[in-house]
């Protein structure tokens, strides 16, 4: 079935003497109420507009990046089921950061699991005036150990692997960090996000141990 648009010559168009008094009032009481739901959708669609924005400035505040991805097999009944594993790692560079995994069927499911992953274990981390960490720190996981220590102003990021991607993305500026066991990247994502949840300020070691912050330096 096709449809063909007829053109409209200019004689069949009445002319405007034509109209009668009554449909131009009906013509522009239409037209005043069309005007006044626009104004309302523009009135109700800026209060949306406003929350997306919100929305997308919380969003634009944290950085993704994907350490590894790999294909991954399990065995059922029927045969081998086929799946995608994502690493990811999610930070603020504010001092935020986390490590997430995510298996889907698909590469971009995959890693939308692993960004929500890592938002639900993020690990606070204190951060000196010259965007390092305050003291020596260990980590592991499984066989994976990483060893992390404060730099000078100037160092930048000595590190490779996942390690420097959770460093980076922690906002960490001047550090040095050496992997000593396992090469496996999300092991060594995992020890790198331990060692930096158990750093502590010198005003909280103070704390926990009851004397002045004076005696720390000392």
């Amino acid at each position: 079935m096709t449809e063909t648009n007829d053109q409209v010559q200019s004689n069949d168009i009445p002319a405007a003497s034509d109209v009668p008094a009554a449909a131009e009032g009906q013509q522009e009481r239409r037209g005043g109420r069309a005007e006044n739901r626009g104004g309302d959708s523009r009135r109700g669609g800026g209060g949306r507009g406003r929350d997306n924005r919100r929305g997308q400035e919380r969003d634009s505040e944290w950085q993704e990046r994907v350490v590894q991805i790999r294909r991954v097999s399990k065995t059922v009944k029927g045969g081998k089921k086929m799946s995608f594993r994502a690493i990811v790692v999610v930070g603020n560079e504010k001092g935020q950061v986390g490590v997430g995994v995510g298996k889907a069927g698909d590469v971009i499911g995959a890693v939308r699991k692993g960004v929500a992953d890592g938002k639900k274990h993020l690990v606070k981390v204190p951060l000196t005036r010259h965007r390092s960490i305050p003291t020596l720190s260990n980590g592991c996981d499984g066989a994976a150990s990483v060893l992390i220590r404060p730099a000078a102003p100037g160092t930048g990021v000595i590190a490779g692997g996942s390690i420097r991607t959770v460093l980076e993305l922690a906002g960490i500026k001047n550090v040095l960090a050496k992997r000593l066991g396992s090469k496996t990247p999300l092991n060594n994502a995992r020890a790198a996000m331990q060692a930096l949840a158990g750093l502590r300020t010198h005003k909280e070691t103070a704390k926990e141990r009851g004397i002045s912050l004076e005696q720390i330096y000392s």
